[in-house]
């Protein structure tokens, strides 16, 4: 669909990581290594954090529906959601670092996502918001990268 509201584009990221969330569990109960499934457990609660994070966004108290209900204009369906889609499909087995490589990835892929609409904002609050979502990609695989260069060290 070329038109879309900016909660069209939440309510996608909300069920990418819902997505994301049951691939790594997945991958967690077929793990035979007890660190891999830690590290595979630790990335389904990231994932359902920031799910949960969007999702509130709708129910949190403060006046987003402005934002939410601003309408784009896209060409193409989003800039990258058939590439995310893939991530979230793919099985992800073999090692820690597999499973860093794919959460960076995905992580990356949204940050860039948030960045095109924020550059394509018609509105300071449309901004303000993607760069809002941007950062705590950003934020979010710091955090990541440190926790599961922890569990490699356990």
């Amino acid at each position: 669909m070329r038109y879309n509201q900016v909660k069209d584009l939440v309510e996608w990221a909300a069920g990418f990581h819902a997505r994301m969330a049951r691939q790594y569990s997945e991958a967690a109960d077929a793990a035979e290594n007890e660190r891999l499934q830690m590290a595979l457990n630790y990335l389904v609660s990231r994932e359902l954090k920031m799910k949960t994070g969007l999702e509130d966004l709708f129910h949190d108290g403060s006046d987003h529906s402005t934002v939410l209900e601003t309408w784009f204009d896209e060409s193409g369906e989003f800039p990258e959601p058939p590439e995310l889609n893939r991530l979230a499909e793919q099985t992800v087995i073999g090692s820690i670092e597999d499973a860093m490589e794919t959460a960076t990835t995905a992580h990356q892929r949204l940050q860039s996502l948030y960045k095109h609409r924020a550059s394509r904002a018609k509105i300071e609050p449309e901004e303000e918001f993607f760069n809002s979502l941007a950062e705590g990609h950003n934020s979010e695989i710091r955090h990541m990268m440190a926790s599961m260069e922890e569990l490699q060290g356990i």
